[in-house]
């Protein structure tokens, strides 16, 4: 049974970072991609990134671009998201899923972790 657990989540200062991390159990991580997906109070949930299973391609929102990073160690059955220049509107709970890549695009994975809240406020 896919198991994921989120931990990371904390309260920052605009500009600061946070890293993310995503345990995974009960399956074996290299058979599966892996994204990131936050939800914001009051609004709905949105993907963040993700990163495919067979070459590590990575994909991100545009609204992160160029400020997170996803990451994985197959090995560790690890998953983290660094997040750099965090800004207020980057405030969510943030949730791991894991599945086939399509289907973290649609934003419709099979499985979810419990979700680590972020707060970015001075």
């Amino acid at each position: 049974q896919v198991h994921l657990v989120e931990s990371g989540g904390d309260l920052v200062q605009p500009g600061g970072s946070l890293r993310l991390s995503c345990a995974a159990s009960g399956f074996i991580l290299d058979y599966y991609a892996i994204g990131w997906f936050r939800q914001a109070p009051g609004k709905e949930r949105e993907g963040v990134s993700c990163i495919s299973r067979s070459d590590g391609s990575t994909y991100y929102a545009d609204s992160v671009k160029g400020r997170f990073t996803i990451s994985r160690d197959n090995a560790k059955n690890m998953v983290y998201l660094q997040m750099n220049s965090l800004k207020p509107e980057d405030t969510a709970v943030y949730y791991c899923a894991a599945d086939r890549l399509h289907s973290l695009v649609a934003g419709t994975p099979g499985s979810w972790g419990q979700g680590t809240r972020v707060t970015v406020s001075s």
